[in-house]
């Protein structure tokens, strides 16, 4: 089989650098990775209602949570972590395909995070053509994980600054025309709709492969003229149990069935008629769930067992999964074999802190 083309793979979303923290609950051990953190406490416990954040959950910052930022730096000796959900599963699909394979855009500020996170993805071979917002800081996303759950606060920042006439730059566009596969994290729905229309049309017009992540259960309750406007493009689409509850809560489906959801997504029309639409629903450590359209009997994947004692944290397992599912794509893999590559590069992110 070729070798993937160079920068065969293009990822845009919202590139976040995060300080995340992991708080023991009581008569849990603290993190070793983290170690030393803080003795465990009541006190401790209650950073998540400090901050009237939940303990599995992710969600878009408001004025009530912009302390929590640096109380986590300064107070919870946090650890600072590249991240940004597309940018991870950038990071994850480089770390399987040959070299030079990724690019990742987004929209950071003039900062020295923004120079951080540029050094980590280039430590990891992947090319990042950023656009920069010098009126704003780089986004920011804390990361509060107690046991092996996770709560994500993002604050956008420059992020939410990204422009479609970065993607239209000649520079730009020659990568985006030399690509063979997209992929599109969701939160960008939140950010600027038409450059992900853009790719979708360029994708749908020369028959090249389309990925959407849904990314968290915000995005099709309150995103969904615009992540209903890309549907209809979407080759792949990725998402959780929660994600695929909330689209059908929010789009009227008459079911909490997660098959018979991901079916209703599959089956949904679609642009480019050439190949049918597939939906991955992850489940955590249950059964991933999967849907071809046109097809009638919906798939169902064991995930790879990994020890309770052996997790570290839940937190980026699911853009490891699209990591390895879309370096799958990129090498023409089977559906079933870029499914097994995923399972297997979440099973080695969840045994590290962070999207590692």
């Amino acid at each position: 089989m070729a070798a993937p083309e160079e920068f065969a793979l293009l990822c845009l979303e919202n590139p976040l650098l995060g300080p995340s923290v992991s708080i023991p609950t009581l008569g849990a051990t603290a993190n070793s990775r983290l170690s030393p953190l803080y003795q465990t406490s009541k006190h401790d416990a209650k950073l998540l209602e400090k901050y009237g954040l939940k303990a599995n959950d992710a969600i878009l910052a408001e004025e009530k949570h912009m302390g929590l930022y640096e109380d986590l730096l300064n107070n919870y000796n946090a650890k600072l972590i590249a991240g940004g959900a597309a940018q991870n599963t950038a990071r994850g699909a480089q770390y399987i395909l040959p070299p030079s394979s990724v690019l990742y855009i987004g929209c950071v500020g003039s900062d020295k995070y923004a120079a951080t996170l540029r050094a980590a993805v280039d430590k990891e071979g992947v090319r990042a053509e950023y656009r920069i917002e010098a009126s704003q800081p780089t986004g920011r996303c804390g990361v509060i994980i107690t046991d092996h759950n996770r709560s994500m606060c993002t604050d956008l920042a420059a992020a939410n600054h990204y422009q479609l006439e970065h993607l239209k730059q000649p520079e730009i566009w020659s990568l985006v025309e030399a690509a063979k596969v997209y992929y599109v994290g969701g939160y960008h729905l939140t950010v600027c709709v038409p450059a992900v229309l853009a790719l979708a049309e360029e994708a749908a017009a020369k028959s090249k492969i389309f990925a959407l992540s849904l990314s968290a259960p915000f995005i099709p309750q309150f995103f969904k003229a615009p992540l209903d406007q890309i549907l209809p493009y979407t080759d792949f689409l990725i998402g959780n149990e929660t994600e695929a509850l909330s689209y059908a809560k929010s789009h009227n489906l008459s079911t909490t069935s997660i098959p018979e959801i991901a079916q209703a997504l599959a089956d949904l029309p679609k642009k480019n008629g050439l190949r049918p639409r597939t939906v991955i629903v992850t489940q955590g450590t249950d059964p991933t769930i999967v849907s071809v359209g046109g097809e009638s009997e919906v798939r169902v994947f064991p995930v790879r067992e990994v020890g309770k004692e052996e997790i570290n944290d839940t937190n980026g397992a699911g853009d490891a999964f699209a990591g390895g599912f879309m370096a799958g794509v990129v090498e023409d893999k089977s559906l079933e074999t870029s499914i097994d590559m995923g399972q297997w590069l979440a099973s080695l992110s969840i045994r590290e802190l962070g999207p590692s």
